[in-house]
């Protein structure tokens, strides 16, 4: 019965022993990315990163503004970076590719 319960928790633990080490790649790698940081302005994102693909109107209030990159958006509150989100799968190609 013991060996029967360690196989299975070999063979069905396995993956998602798996995926816990995928994400912490995935932070891992976020946290070397170049990306706007939280607080900075939109003066200074443009600055470092160039003008954006796109700038969505503000919606709610406070206004909430995005602005979409290649490879993340970048979404404010008045002038301010709330937080930039990666697009999906972004992290694992630039980690396959070894670059930024």
């Amino acid at each position: 019965m013991t060996r029967m319960v360690l196989t299975l928790i070999l063979l069905f633990g396995a993956p998602l022993l798996q995926a816990d080490v995928l994400l912490i790649q995935q932070v891992r790698q976020v946290e070397h990315m170049a990306v706007p940081e939280n607080g900075q302005t939109k003066a200074e994102v443009q600055a470092r990163f160039g003008a954006p693909l796109n700038k969505s109107n503000p919606v709610g209030a406070p206004p909430i503004t995005r602005w979409d990159y290649q490879h993340w958006n970048v979404y404010f509150e008045y002038d301010r970076v709330l937080f930039t989100v990666l697009h999906k799968g972004e992290v694992i190609e630039k980690a396959a590719s070894g670059g930024r």
